[in-house]
């Protein structure tokens, strides 16, 4: 058996090309939009992508099921479980066989049988992987997100994220249900789990790439939960917020998503950037010290590192062009790729450092202010608002006296009532999350903002400490 895992630290997102080595027959489960890693592990393994499948309907990122398959000829395998309130409803061109529990998809040698998990979601499926090469004993279970390492899906999403109200503690008690299926299974099953730490499809991911399901029996919480109505309350409690496109992406992944392909976005000139001021949103991708600069006014920073796709997620418009302020073409194509993942298709053009040159002559571009923490008191005193834009754990744990509190994902909806001529002063933990705040409360408008470098690690460290 072959076995090859794929990991987008970005979206903290598994997916896995299992396969025969005898027939050369292969399945990709839970691939991400960019098919490019699965074609050439392929490639490379000699192996042929005959089948693609998902576990569930995903909330997080824009499945590449139908874009592997479009571009392998593989059959697509999806849930056919879940009822009919919430159902796949791909194009009737593709090529789709709609799984049942205790089906099997064969591969030479090896077996996939379907287990129907609903919880996390109605239609989840995990698979029970077996390489009868070896044994017919089960070798592991590609759990997705109904079974994590030290954690498990949360049942709350089609409720807080897609608005279906009502559901989250019917999906909790469907949750306790499809863990109790397990008890048939061995001890020495690999769990395969579908994300790690820092995926928003938890709240208390661990970081191991994989487990087994004796040792989840023996140290996960959800197994230790002495009864349903225990178990219902503890996994309802302390999820994090889900990012408002989550219930963009419910819809993508049901409908089946656009076909990709490979277009780069066109470089723009200054002369494109009125037409693109009116009708689009700016979002400037270089490093923070870039932006700060210099910048073209109304743009909002989001440097291209790991958390990307997160604060784009929660900050950028679906429904309007978008266009990139980047370095250069290779940075543009890397960005596009990632805001692709979660379904920000509309990446209309980039303005490069030949446009921000010209732009600087013509007067459209200004510089960001950005000073200390430490000097928070001193700003507070001259009538500056200090806006903590951290999550509301890390506010509970401790903040800065009269400070105000606006998370950064929520920042633009939280603080439109407020006067734009307010000074105002923005910090998080450690810097990254205030520059990003400081260009989104300039482009709604805010005449006076200042970052407060350092956040409130430099604050206890200084100031307060403990």
């Amino acid at each position: 058996m072959l076995v090859r895992r794929f990991y987008d630290d970005r979206l903290a997102q598994a997916s896995f090309l299992i396969g025969c080595q005898q027939t050369g027959d292969a399945i990709v489960i839970d691939p991400a939009r960019d098919i490019a890693p699965y074609l050439e592990a392929a490639r490379n393994e000699g192996v042929r992508i005959a089948h693609v499948s998902e576990t569930h309907i995903h909330a997080d990122f824009v499945s590449g099921t139908r874009e592997l398959a479009h571009a392998t000829g593989a059959t697509v395998h999806l849930s056919g479980a879940g009822g009919a309130d919430w159902q796949y409803r791909y194009p009737a061109s593709d090529q789709v066989s709609l799984l049942q529990p205790d089906d099997v998809i064969t591969l030479g040698r090896v077996t996939l049988r379907v287990l129907h998990t609903p919880g996390h979601t109605p239609e989840h499926i995990a698979f029970v992987v077996t390489d009868r090469a070896r044994s017919l004993e089960p070798v592991a279970i590609v759990s997705g997100d109904f079974l994590f390492v030290g954690d498990v899906g949360r049942p709350d999403l089609l409720e807080v994220a897609a608005g279906v109200a009502g559901t989250k503690e019917a999906s909790a008690r469907s949750l306790f249900h499809s863990l109790q299926q397990l008890a048939a299974l061995p001890d020495h099953l690999q769990v395969w789990p579908g994300h790690g730490a820092g995926s928003a499809c938890g709240k208390a991911l661990g970081s191991l790439p994989s487990s087994t399901l004796g040792y989840e029996r023996l140290t996960g919480w959800a197994f230790q939960a002495s009864d349903e109505a225990a178990f219902v309350a503890a996994v309802l409690e302390g999820q994090p917020t889900p990012p408002p496109y989550f219930a963009h992406m419910k819809h993508v992944n049901r409908d089946g998503a656009e076909l990709l392909g490979n277009a780069a976005p066109a470089m723009l000139a200054f002369a494109d950037l009125a037409a693109a001021r009116r009708d689009g949103t700016l979002l400037d991708i270089r490093p923070i010290a870039a932006y700060q600069q210099q910048h073209l006014r109304g743009t909002i920073s989001i440097p291209l590192r790991q958390s990307l796709t997160k604060w784009a997620g929660w900050l950028i418009p679906y429904d309007r062009p978008l266009y990139l302020i980047a370095d250069d073409a290779a940075a543009a194509v890397q960005a596009q790729r990632a805001l692709a993942a979660i379904g920000l298709d509309r990446v209309a053009g980039v303005f490069g450092v030949d446009a921000l040159r010209d732009a600087a002559v013509a007067g459209e571009t200004e510089s960001g202010r950005r000073v200390t923490i430490l000097d928070a008191a001193r700003l507070q005193h001259g009538g500056t608002v200090i806006i903590d834009v951290r999550e509301d754990d890390e506010w509970s744990h401790g903040h800065i006296s009269a400070a105000v509190h606006h998370p950064l994902g929520t920042l633009m909806t939280t603080m439109a009532g407020f006067d734009r001529a307010t000074p105002v002063a923005v910090h998080c933990q450690g810097g990254t999350r205030s520059a990003i705040a400081a260009s989104v409360l300039d482009a709604m408008g805010f005449g006076d903002v200042t970052d407060l470098s350092g956040g409130w690690k430099e604050w206890q460290r200084k100031v307060s400490p403990a």
